[in-house]
């Protein structure tokens, strides 16, 4: 009995480091494993020199601000394809060797508006089985991982017109069997979510509130949570956060305050984040950050926020909050980090030498944070109680909108011109 109960454990512990080890090969949506920026456990390299440690650089054949999503072997971009008004949508996959596998046109590209955005910003997701991809054409599309197309749709010709001003940058999430998107503009706004396996439509649900122009706009992605025996879909946008049942789409709460002064121009970039059951929400085009738990009940207003801070914020970079700490970076590469339940500042800094700003979203390994800015300045800063240490710092020859990927023991960057794998031998 004794040898089989051993047996049983020793066979447990081994399934367990088997399950972990899957969990760390895998980069299956945005902001990685749990969709917080936060990579697995691993030996990523921090003190990088391109000289030693690039294993291969691969040219992009097109545009896309869309970071790289992994699954296995493979890593799955999104990108245009073509030239002048020929561009089509297209989904690319690559080898861990930097070659290119495959490559699927999904119909015309609609072009980027921003000098920094594209036709192909929302990112890659995946199941495991299917590859869910998503553009500015309102094309939504799963794949297998042979690259045959399962099903596709277009919002727009589907629903109606869609009106933000610059490009479309959510990138579609699964919640309860479904690929779910989320459509926050100056029309007729919505949630809609999908079949996974057939693309039917499971539910869609009107998400709309009264704005000051350009205020209504969204360019985030939501979250899936999990409140009790219960998944919860986090949607920010249109000066209001708001849960919503995964299975139906109904609205379970929400929280307005966020612009009392009913303020033009404030649409929304940078998407919250969660960690500990409080998400914490930019706001203000990077002015504003905030505080607040997810489990709520009803309408909830600026009086049942755990916290506000003014003149701390990010516009368009994502945070990363982590052990009761949240990172936030500014639009001009400062960095703050606050106490996730208080709001208290623990410390600030500025990164040095920065060219461009900051579109990105900082990625966490450890106690390690990578960072690139949209004109190619790098960094891997190590975190310490009172603020950084500069571990890596050097300038690409490349622009940066997509966020550091960290799995596999490697560091993917997608730049405009090339796709990076940095790693040791």
């Amino acid at each position: 009995m004794k040898t089989i109960l051993r047996y049983n454990i020793t066979a447990s512990f081994a399934l367990m480091l088997m399950t972990l080890s899957m969990q760390a090969q895998n980069w299956p949506q945005w902001r990685g494993p749990d969709a917080n920026g936060i990579a697995e456990q691993g030996n990523y390299p921090t003190t990088i020199s391109l000289s030693n440690d690039l294993l291969w650089k691969t040219k992009l054949t097109g545009a896309g601000g869309s970071t790289p999503i992994v699954w296995k072997d493979l890593i799955i971009i999104t990108s245009g394809i073509g030239d002048g008004d020929e561009v089509e949508d297209a989904v690319i996959c690559f080898d861990w060797e930097g070659n290119q596998v495959w490559e699927v046109k999904l119909g015309k590209q609609i072009p980027g508006k921003h000098p920094r955005g594209s036709g192909s910003s929302p990112s890659a997701i995946t199941d495991g089985e299917r590859i869910f991809v998503l553009f500015k054409s309102t094309t939504l599309a799963a794949l297998d991982f042979n690259g045959k197309v399962l099903w596709k749709t277009n919002l727009q010709e589907t629903y109606g017109e869609i009106t933000f001003w610059w490009d479309f940058g959510s990138s579609p999430v699964l919640a309860a069997s479904n690929v779910v998107v989320s459509v926050l503009h100056e029309g007729h706004s919505y949630l809609l979510a999908l079949d996974q396996s057939t693309g039917n439509v499971s539910w869609k649900v009107d998400r709309n509130y009264s704005c000051e122009p350009e205020s209504a706009q969204s360019y985030t992605t939501p979250l899936v949570i999990t409140e009790g025996s219960q998944i919860t879909i986090v949607v920010w946008g249109a000066d209001h956060l708001t849960g919503h049942d995964a299975v139906t789409g109904k609205l379970k709460w929400s929280y307005s305050g966020f612009n009392p002064g009913q303020n033009q121009y404030w649409r929304t970039i940078a998407s919250p984040v969660l960690s500990d059951g409080v998400a914490v929400v930019p706001y203000g085009r990077g002015r504003f950050l905030a505080g607040m738990k997810t489990n709520a009940e009803g309408e909830m207003t600026e009086k049942d926020w755990l916290w506000g801070k003014v003149g701390i914020g990010t516009d368009v970079a994502t945070p990363v909050a982590s052990a009761g700490k949240v990172y936030v970076l500014g639009f001009g590469g400062k960095l703050w980090c606050l106490d996730l339940l208080s709001g208290q500042e623990l410390w600030q800094t500025q990164l040095p030498e920065v060219k461009g700003v900051f579109y990105s979203s900082p990625t966490l390994a450890g106690n390690s944070l990578y960072i690139c800015s949209d004109e190619g300045s790098f960094y891997v800063c190590e975190i310490t109680e009172n603020g950084i240490n500069i571990l890596t710092q050097f300038q690409f020859e490349d622009h940066f909108v997509a966020s550091p990927v960290l799995v596999q023991n490697k560091l993917l960057l997608r730049g405009s011109y090339n796709l990076y794998c940095i790693g040791k031998e």
